[in-house]
């Protein structure tokens, strides 16, 4: 961090401040001496003695700091002090001899007064602790770059919030403009902002009641840091900032709305987070937030939904607050990134409960999702529609039949299952093999079998080589699909291979089935083309292992050749 000269500050300035801290030390002095002797409302003023003593101590602090004369701060916060002084040396003159005046006028001068004294007290004691005075502002830091050191980076920070804090507008805009700079420059830095600045009171600046550009600022620099890393998101959520990002997302301008979603998705991210969102009305928020907001507030709105919708015990409110028709019309409408989150909520609901299923099938979300497959690239968004479409599967059996009796969905299975990436191919292949599928729709996606076959010989993911086997097994009770099949050699080696005990990579019993299968209509060009690829030793030594299944599979594929022979014998 490379320090850059700015002009000292001027004998003039510097003389000016020393005049005004002689005028505070000399009011003061006297204010601690009348304040003990006093006649009217002496409990007022004993209260005023010990801030005026706190006062005093924190003046000396203030004198002894080196470089005090050249915080900018203090340009400021001297002359407010000194009026409030002056303003209470008078009101002390008035209560030290008999007092004659309105009694009611006089005690709100007072308070008002002390009001005004314990806010200046804690500014300057704010800007005591922060360490600010005894660094020269002569040299200014500049912002610090991810190569900086930490103590740098943590005087920079401390110094940014003094001012924060402190400052009147320009000087709250420049702190922002500053924080905002080094979070964009270096995201590590969040971290440090976290710890070493005062959250607490930069939440405090989302209030309605803030400047709108000091609000805006404030807002960005949260959302900033409840989505930079898991430690600065935890602070921000300790610090109360959810429940002012929920209002702003309701209320807020577009540009305050779409922060504050980008910060409640994050900060719900943590299911530990993710709970307290009901206790501000959160639900019904961010489900309006869906349904009116732009295409980034939608985004991040159903994102964080999604993260509520993992917490068991609220999961309910979204249903209840009307959460499922509008991430249905989402994923009809929604852009990119929402229509994906809006899938991966549909299928995290679907998969929950029969209470879940019931809504989405009454809102036509399975034809909505069937339709959705046929428009959609994103192999993200296809993944999250499939599981959602199996869950909705096993609700009942009219969901089944409508899925089964649909020739363009079942055929753009077999289109996953050929060219899809090896998650949708193992969706496709679940469906595949668990729906009751139509012997003319079975043939229309015969030739994907080969690419079963393959996936049969995939051990990853967990599940995909029974679910192609499933799969093949349902499109092999049809006559046409076994020869087709057996007439396609590579696929054939696949097979006769897997079945090979020495072949530890397949569980035995999936090529078992798929054999048995093809021979199970009687075919004799079916089982010639086995037996000739060599499935008839390894299906015999399996038998002889007792592999489930082996041993019928042998029958039928030996068997009906003994039949052969005897027949021709015959013939003879």
């Amino acid at each position: 961090m490379q320090p850059t000269a700015q002009k000292p500050p001027s004998s003039t300035s510097t003389s000016a401040l020393q005049i005004l801290l002689t005028l505070i030390n000399e009011t003061l002095s006297h204010l601690l001496l009348s304040s003990l002797t006093v006649r009217s409302f002496i409990g007022r003023w004993q209260v005023l003695n010990s801030k005026f003593t706190s006062l005093n101590s924190s003046i000396s602090a203030i004198s002894d700091s080196p470089h005090w004369a050249e915080n900018p701060l203090l340009h400021t916060l001297l002359p407010n002090l000194l009026s409030t002084l002056q303003r209470l040396k008078a009101l002390s003159d008035q209560c030290t001899n008999s007092f004659a005046g309105g009694k009611l006028l006089m005690q709100s001068d007072l308070d008002m007064a002390s009001t005004a004294l314990s806010n200046q007290l804690h500014d300057l004691d704010l800007l005591l602790r922060s360490g600010v005075l005894h660094q020269s502002n002569a040299i200014v830091l500049s912002h610090p770059g991810p190569g900086s050191a930490k103590d740098d980076l943590s005087f920079f920070i401390r110094d940014l919030f003094t001012r924060l804090q402190i400052g009147g507008i320009e000087f709250k805009k420049k702190a922002l403009e500053s924080l905002l700079q080094l979070l964009n420059d270096d995201e590590k830095s969040a971290s440090v902002v976290a710890k070493e600045g005062n959250v607490g009171y930069l939440i405090h600046l989302l209030d309605f009641h803030n400047q709108p550009a000091v609000r805006e600022q404030a807002t960005f620099a949260v959302s900033a840091l409840a989505s930079a890393n898991d430690e600065s998101r935890k602070i921000v959520f300790e610090e109360g900032a959810l429940g002012p990002l929920l209002r702003l997302l309701e209320t807020g301008s577009t540009v305050l709305k779409e922060k504050a979603a980008i910060a409640v998705e994050s900060l719900t991210a943590d299911p530990e987070n993710a709970w307290a969102v009901p206790a501000y009305g959160g639900v019904a928020i961010l489900i309006e937030a869906c349904r009116s907001g732009s295409s980034v507030t939608q985004t991040h709105s159903v994102g964080a939904i999604r993260n509520v919708a993992n917490v068991e015990d609220i999961k309910m409110t979204l249903g209840e607050e009307g959460a499922v028709p509008v991430l249905l019309q989402l994923l009809v409408c929604g852009i990119g990134g929402a229509q994906e989150k809006a899938a991966s909520c549909v299928a995290a609901l679907a998969s929950s409960s029969e209470y879940f299923r019931s809504l989405i099938i009454q809102e036509r979300g399975l034809q909505r999702l069937m339709h959705l497959m046929q428009d959609i690239s994103s192999s993200d968004t296809l993944e999250h529609v499939l599981r959602a479409i199996i869950s909705l599967s096993t609700s009942s059996d009219h969901t089944s039949r409508i899925l089964s009796s649909s020739t363009i969905f079942v055929i753009q299975l077999g289109e996953f299952i050929k060219r899809g990436n090896s998650v949708l191919q193992h969706l496709s292949a679940s469906l595949v093999g668990f729906l009751s599928i139509s012997d003319g729709n079975k043939r229309a996606i015969g030739s994907c079998m080969g690419s079963l076959v393959k996936l049969m010989e995939s051990p990853k993911p967990v599940g995909l080589q029974e679910s192609a086997a499933q799969a093949l097994v349902s499109l092999l009770t049809v006559r046409s699909n076994r020869k087709e099949l057996v007439r396609d050699e590579k696929s054939v080696m696949r097979l006769v291979q897997m079945l090979d005990p020495k072949n530890e990579a397949v569980a035995k019993t999936f090529p078992v089935i798929v054999v048995a299968a093809i021979v199970a209509g009687g075919s004799q060009s079916c089982r010639k083309r086995l037996i000739a690829a060599g499935a008839h030793p390894h299906l015999l030594r399996l038998s002889e292992m007792e592999v489930a299944g082996a041993k019928k599979a042998l029958q039928r594929l030996a068997g009906n050749r003994l039949k052969t022979i005897f027949s021709l014998t015959w013939r003879e």
